[in-house]
């Protein structure tokens, strides 16, 4: 192991995946021989002026002396930076000096990120360190986790109690854990009307799981998406995000090629939405496309001009009309 390491984890990384991004580089300090932590929140990205010590903000200062000095008592330090993605350009820079300059046999640093680090330091980590990833966590995943975590604790569960927890949370491992900390104590077997009755939360879930029921013409499922998507987020961010969908979706179906496709979305013909769309341009007849389209443009003018009370029928009534325009199953 290299004595600098980033923890990359996904950009949109939720709270099951930031808790994996932790577990991991606490578990890369305990194999460095780490006896001392100095952990760094780095402030979101304006937040904060430059403190006493020029480049740096208050939060991010504690890094110099840990970088510069290592552990007071001798042993290997270790220096944890959290939210690293938000390091300001003159704070990448500043540290980037101080990485060439440290001690590399009493000090391990860990980038911990949500996405890409800062270009200065993102050279340097690949030129004097080495990178760990994090994948997103899917509902699969979640799945494994929770069979695997039940068993481990020897719980008791019913099948639909088990149903019903990944339901509740989704991929949201962090808060799916400290949920089976509340039902162990449960005497007996835990029941799905245990887990209804303990935990009223919704999964804040991708909203491309919604777009992929949609796709499937699973009208149920897209229904159930719906409603854990507008627990956390607004109407007119899902109708954003529609939108930009069926822009995709009829630009796949004029273009004369993948490659084409790409250069009118401005990305690579290999990237995945690109791709995807590409996959599903003869699934939806230009007739369906033209409907979606006024459907949205009158679901556009509705939440924006009628009372919220009538904003999720609004936007139910268009799911149904969407699972069967794009559904494979509705077509």
């Amino acid at each position: 192991m290299k004595p600098i390491v980033h923890v990359k984890g996904p950009s949109d990384a939720g709270p099951g995946e930031r808790k994996d991004m932790l577990d991991r580089a606490r578990r890369l300090l305990e194999q460095a021989g780490v006896q001392d932590i100095v952990r760094v929140d780095v402030p979101g990205r304006g937040a904060e002026e430059p403190g006493d010590l020029g480049s740096f903000r208050p939060g991010v200062e504690p890094i110099v002396p840990a970088l510069q000095s290592g552990s007071l008592f001798g042993d290997r330090l270790g220096v944890k930076v959290v939210d690293a993605q938000s390091l300001q350009k003159a704070e990448a820079e500043a540290i980037v000096e101080l990485l060439e300059a440290m001690d590399q046999n009493a000090v391990t640093v860990v980038f911990v990120s949500a996405g890409a680090l800062p270009a200065p330091l993102a050279k340097t980590v690949r030129s004097l360190g080495e990178t760990v990833e994090v994948a997103k966590r899917r509902e699969r995943d979640a799945n494994e986790w929770l069979f695997s975590e039940i068993k481990r604790r020897r719980l008791r569960f019913e099948p639909e109690a088990a149903a019903v927890m990944l339901r509740k949370f989704g991929s949201d491992i962090a808060a799916a854990e400290q949920a089976l900390d509340q039902l162990a104590e449960t005497e007996g077997t835990v029941t799905a009307a245990d887990v209804e009755r303990r935990f009223s939360n919704r999964p804040d879930e991708p909203v491309w799981y919604y777009a992929d029921a949609v796709a499937a013409g699973d009208v149920g499922q897209a229904l159930r998406r719906l409603s854990d998507f507008l627990t956390h987020g607004h109407p007119l961010q899902l109708l954003a995000f529609l939108e930009n969908d069926l822009r995709r979706r009829s630009l796949a179906a004029l273009a004369p090629n993948q490659e084409t496709l790409g250069e009118w979305l401005g990305q690579s013909a290999g990237a995945y939405p690109v791709k995807k769309a590409w996959r599903a341009r003869s699934q939806v007849s230009d007739s369906s496309l033209r409907r979606a389209l006024d459907a949205l443009a009158r679901a556009d003018k509705l939440l924006k001009t009628q009372p919220d009370d009538l904003h999720r029928l609004t936007l139910e009534r268009l799911t149904i009309a969407l699972c069967q325009w794009y559904g494979r199953r509705g077509r």
